[in-house]
């Protein structure tokens, strides 16, 4: 196959490769290339939201990775999903739309990340949303992100929100809006009633642009540098590995995992453990594949006195409601409502808990079925001292890399898990659930001890999907790329995706993933004397 030569290549079409690949082709005279290894996002359980039920271990459109034994989890494998597939994790996730703590971002500034604070990135957030309600100080319209309301709403999800108002937590309406702290209902990346990945908000009104190239079913093995500089990557394509030469710059979209992976099979790494893997080092940097962090999540679990929960619907009428009107239960992302809480043991006013419920029994991430009729409070620490990593296990690029997240090695991450389970069990006591309260399933009525609790953790707890951190940006030795994302030592090549955060935002990922690739993408086409729709926007604000 002859191959011409691209101004960027975009090496991952998730969250934040499809945004790009939507920015920087609008220039037609700039060439882009956008390489997936997955396929094409045409299965019909990625546009129905409650379809993401039916996709959690879907080998087609996932990579299923598995971690290493976590030793503080009884040396149990996690089970990690991610999409393999155009539009990534915003394919398959639960499409609640949170973008954190403004004091999140803050604190990213503070470490030296010039450009980040939250009134920095909040015009990215504005341009990125078509939020149903309107435009405002803190929201958008108009973006190609479709941010709404839910359509449907189980009503226990109402019964959750009237408990914990009982059990003395607040109600909130807008957690992106100027308090975050409080219960309601999740607003959803949707639009119509259907999923609004990036690949379908982003990519699919631009899709037959002349300038721009979508190869799917294509796995990025490694980097391509010469005299210090990025120049294309060499790709496998059925079975035939190809070189695609970039003139300008080679952007690694990746994630968390495949990103840092990426770099190390290309020789950009730590140069001991590259040795290990019989890599040539072509830059040594110590802080690829570091710094992972994650939310890990502990399911409080009960019966339903009623039978109005999702464990037993009637599929066929689902789907039919759904494709003839966009209506009904097909339109509910499960995880309905929620809330964020400052819980005793926070060290600031930020909220330090997050909890999503689910009107339905949730075991091992949905794998194991419960009989009956139940519900679930999910609750995660939202900013996690434990860090772990991402490191080979080979040099070749179809081996799956070791996954370390190192979970609960701070002390006050377990502390904040046990604070979880007690605000749960609190919520789920109150006067609202009278009518609906069964037998709790997990961790179950009898265990009451913080030690019993702490085993119950050890036991079940699992991630909730928000790996990041592993190519840290930052200005200091353990820094992967810079302020602009661009590597270190490395010119010619960004990485742009949730591994560049160095620190976890304080609620779901996927919203600040599309901020980032949306600030990145309007610097370089600022770079190159282009003007962009923030800085039209600033310009006539002037």
């Amino acid at each position: 196959m002859s191959t011409p030569d691209y101004d960027y290549i975009i090496l991952g079409a998730g969250s934040a490769g499809c945004v790009l690949a939507n920015r920087l082709s609008a220039d037609p005279a700039v060439s882009v290339l956008l390489v997936e290894a997955g396929g094409r996002d045409w299965h019909p359980y990625i546009h129905m939201p409650a379809g993401l039920a039916k996709l959690v271990d879907k080998e087609s459109i996932n990579w299923g990775y598995e971690t290493e034994p976590e030793s503080s989890l009884e040396n149990r494998r996690l089970y990690w999903p991610r999409g393999k597939v155009l539009g990534g994790c915003s394919s398959i996730n639960a499409m609640c739309y949170a973008r954190g703590h403004r004091k999140d971002y803050d604190h990213w500034a503070e470490l030296g990340n010039e450009g980040w604070s939250f009134q920095d990135v909040l015009p990215f957030f504005r341009l990125a949303e078509d939020q149903e309600r309107g435009s405002d100080e803190f929201h958008g319209q108009g973006g190609p992100l479709g941010v709404r309301d839910l359509r449907h709403h189980n009503p226990l999800s109402e019964v959750f929100l009237e408990a914990a108002n009982q059990a003395g937590f607040s109600r909130n309406d807008d957690f992106n809006g100027e308090t975050q702290r409080g219960f309601g209902y999740y607003q959803v990346t949707q639009r119509g009633g259907q999923r609004c990945s990036t690949a379908s908000g982003y990519l699919d009104p631009v899709k037959n642009r002349p300038n721009l190239t979508i190869m799917t079913n294509t796995m990025s093995e490694r980097l391509l540098v010469e005299g210090g500089r990025a120049t294309g990557v060499v790709v496998r394509r059925r079975g035939q590995a190809y070189t695609l030469s970039a003139k300008r710059e080679v952007l690694v979209s990746c994630g968390a995992i495949n990103s840092p992976q990426l770099l190390m099979l290309s020789g950009i790494g730590p140069a001991e453990h590259l040795a290990e893997m019989g890599i040539d080092c072509v830059k040594d940097l110590p802080g690829v594949g570091a710094n992972l962090q994650d939310h890990l999540d502990i399911c409080t679990l009960y019966h339903c006195t009623q039978p109005i929960t999702y464990d037993t619907t009637n599929d066929l009428a689902i789907g039919l409601q759904y494709l003839l009107f966009h209506k009904g239960i097909g339109t509910s992302n499960i995880a309905e409502s929620g809330g964020f809480v400052v819980s005793s043991l926070a060290t600031d006013d930020r909220p330090d808990m997050q909890f999503h419920f689910v009107p339905a029994m949730l075991d091992d991430h949905g794998r194991n079925r419960l009989d009956g009729h139940g519900f679930t409070i999910h609750a995660c620490a939202l900013r996690p001292g434990s860090r772990g990593q991402i490191r080979l296990k080979s040099d070749q690029p179809d081996q799956y890399p070791s996954i370390e997240p190192n979970y609960l090695s701070d002390p006050m991450d377990m502390k904040l898990m046990i604070e979880g389970v007690r605000i749960s069990r609190k919520i789920i006591a109150s006067s609202a659930f009278d009518a609906y309260r069964g037998d709790e399933i997990f961790p179950g009525s009898d265990l009451q001890s913080e030690a019993e609790i702490e085993d119950f953790i050890r036991r079940k707890a699992e991630t909730i999907y928000h790996p990041i951190g592993t190519c840290k940006m930052g200005v200091d030795d353990s820094a992967v790329v810079d302020p602009q994302l661009r590597v270190h030592g490395i010119d010619g090549l960004r990485v742009i995706d949730a591994s560049v955060m160095p620190t976890l935002v304080s609620g779901n990922t996927n919203a600040p993933t599309v901020m980032i690739a949306e600030k990145i993408a309007d610097s370089m086409i600022r770079a190159n004397g282009g003007q962009t729709a923030v800085t039209a926007t600033m310009h006539d604000a002037a």
